[in-house]
């Protein structure tokens, strides 16, 4: 697999990217947490089956936080959420 340096729409703009992700609301933002720890758990268990034992490590160190930052996330949406519109057509543009 090539690894790319830039995602489509924010070429070497991810602090715009890091923007727009943190403007999720905050069970989507755990979802997509949730998801990227998922995909680096992947990543790991192929290199570490390709026998790249410190990098399989490093990226499972990373799922974890990325795991733990979900769960953080998910309680600040349980606090939120009494007091949020339902859908995004609620919100103010």
């Amino acid at each position: 697999m090539q690894h790319k340096t830039w995602i489509k729409n924010y070429e070497q703009d991810f602090g715009r990217l890091a923007e727009e992700v943190g403007d999720l609301r905050y069970d989507s933002l755990a979802e997509f947490l949730k998801l990227l720890a998922r995909k680096l758990s992947i990543d790991a268990g192929k290199d570490r089956d390709r026998g790249r034992r410190h990098l399989s490590e490093a990226l499972n160190e990373a799922k974890e936080g990325l795991a733990k930052a979900a769960d953080s996330i998910g309680v600040a949406w349980r606090i939120c959420e009494p007091y949020m519109p339902s859908s995004d057509e609620d919100l103010p543009v």
